[in-house]
């Protein structure tokens, strides 16, 4: 007869057992969070850079991304409708605005009081192909491919709705200019390099064409290393981009672990710096508002909007 008696298993045993237990109800646990809870965490991450000419009044940007918008979800629809209390001189959408066929009605909720707001805006490939669903580990093996036979979406009927309705600019591989108060601001930018729909080649004619203007700001919706060490190239004070999720489910500590690009995962999210031949400017990649809605988990990485204050050159 054992030490521990009849009907009882022995002590390894049982100490494998309470562990597999207690990772089993860890993992439930972040389950619950990531599905029930973090996902609808909505965060504003506020920062402030030095990039205007001297004496320009400050500008305040805010950047939206990855919206992934279905109609039924409302509360993210408020909570986008309501950082109008910001008051942005100046909106950046980064693109994936759609996650559903009928998405453009919860992107009109969300986005309605940003009319008259001046604002650039590339695509992500969700904004032209309605998400599918797909083993969320493949995600871990590499960049996403592209869906066979996707859904189309109303990609003319989003786009009507973000230039005449809001009066934003579409950068997909062009280059326009806007006033914003007393400033004359240029963006460029690229339609989803995710997809191989960018066309770097068509920018730097593009850019030359513009007047002189007092800042230059580069947009993407994928943050591939091409797009950025281009945008650098050709003057872009500020780099924004989103597509990453900030990794969707990162590693307390540790942070993304995959990017589902090719920038370094450091960068997956927030601001930080890009560099290439001898030029340094600001990227800010957001984490973006929102997941597919065959995948909807967030853990360590909440959905975000970026306010930016951009300030006079020190």
């Amino acid at each position: 007869m054992t030490r521990g008696g009849r009907g009882h298993a022995p002590r390894p045993a049982r100490s494998l057992l309470t562990a597999t237990a207690a990772l089993g109800a860890a993992g439930a646990a972040a389950g619950i969070w990531g599905v029930g809870i973090e996902r609808h965490l909505f965060t504003t991450r506020v920062h402030s850079l030095h990039v205007l000419p001297r004496g320009a009044r400050p500008l305040r940007v805010l950047h939206l991304s990855d919206a992934h918008m279905a109609p039924w979800q409302r509360r993210k629809q408020r909570w986008i409708a309501g950082l109008a209390a910001y008051r942005p001189d100046l909106v950046i959408n980064t693109g994936d605005n759609l996650g559903h066929r009928d998405g453009l009605k919860g992107i009109r909720a969300a986005f309605d009081p940003f009319r008259g707001v001046p604002g650039f805006f590339v695509h992500g490939s969700n904004d032209t192909a309605a998400p599918a669903p797909r083993n969320p580990f493949l995600y871990f093996t590499g960049p996403s491919g592209a869906v066979h036979k996707p859904e189309p979406l109303d990609t003319p009927a989003l786009d009507s709705y973000l230039t005449d309705d809001l009066g934003w600019t579409d950068l997909n591989n062009a280059a326009s200019t806007v006033s914003v108060g007393d400033l004359s601001v240029a963006g460029f930018g690229v339609n989803d390099a995710h997809r191989d729909w960018d066309d770097l080649d068509a920018l730097p004619a593009l850019v030359r064409a513009l007047p002189d203007t007092d800042l230059h700001l580069g947009v993407t919706h994928a943050p591939y290393r091409r797009v950025l060490d281009s945008f650098t190239d050709l003057g872009a004070d500020v780099l924004f981009g989103g597509h990453t999720h900030g990794g969707q489910v990162r590693i307390p500590g540790y942070g993304a672990i995959v990017a589902n690009c090719d920038i370094p995962l450091k960068q997956a999210r927030g601001l930080s710096e890009w560099s290439h031949d001898g030029r340094t400017v600001p990227l800010n990649v957001s984490a973006g508002l929102g997941h597919s809605i065959y995948a909807p988990v967030r853990f360590a990485c909440r959905p975000e909007a970026s306010v930016i204050t951009l300030l006079p050159r020190r």
